[in-house]
């Protein structure tokens, strides 16, 4: 998979529309209940960076990194202004925000996850673009600075194996893997002046 590891204009992304998208079946009965069977395991963000377009400068940032990117052929980090930290965005980042595993005192490797709700319908969804030099871990509640970290994963490595049982939780803020969902940019000036805004697809790249 192409990536290049360079993040779209943030002053363009922060105006941006979007979220996570689902795939679910619905089928009604004869009877007319319902059945529903979700048909992906995780889900998938898509933006429309049009939104964020104010501006003949933000234009050309976009269409600069458009023709870098060559079209939907490489991939970029995003910045998700509404979900882009470990806790919520008003919130200092802490290295007790989300719970990565427990140790079994041999296991080095924790990847970085953020949870979404609580209890058993909880979604845990993998980090694989942490934001560096924003990563913080914890190990049995105190924080620990010996470890590494795969940028392009989110793997956190832990220089000693955490006891068993212990804990390992981790604060952060991450970007989005993601593509621009189109090979065609259509801008018209004269619409941007009325201010009508132009389609700018993105879709997040999932593994």
């Amino acid at each position: 998979m192409s990536f290049d590891d360079v993040r779209f204009p943030a002053s363009v992304s922060h105006g941006t529309s979007g979220g996570p998208e689902r795939r679910t079946d619905v089928v009604i009965t004869a009877s007319g209940g319902e059945e529903r069977n979700s048909r992906w395991a995780d889900s998938r963000r898509r933006y429309n960076a049009g939104f964020g377009v104010r501006s003949l400068d933000d234009i050309h940032a976009v269409i600069a990194f458009f023709e870098a990117r060559r079209g939907r052929l490489r991939g970029f980090r995003w910045k998700d202004h509404m979900d882009y930290k470990s806790c919520a965005p008003s919130l200092a980042v802490t290295p007790l925000d989300q719970v990565l595993g427990a140790g079994n005192g041999s296991a080095l490797g924790f990847q970085l996850v953020k949870h979404y709700g609580t209890g058993a319908g909880a979604y845990r969804r993998a980090i694989t673009k942490p934001v560096t030099g924003s990563v913080r871990v914890a190990v049995g509640g105190t924080e620990v600075t010996a470890f590494t970290l795969d940028p392009g994963t989110g793997l956190v490595s832990l220089a000693a194996p955490p006891p068993a049982g212990a804990l390992v939780t981790a604060g952060f803020q991450f970007d989005v893997p993601v593509r621009f969902d189109t090979d065609v940019l259509r801008i018209n000036l004269t619409q941007i002046a009325a201010g009508d805004i132009p389609d700018i697809p993105i879709v997040e790249i999932r593994a």
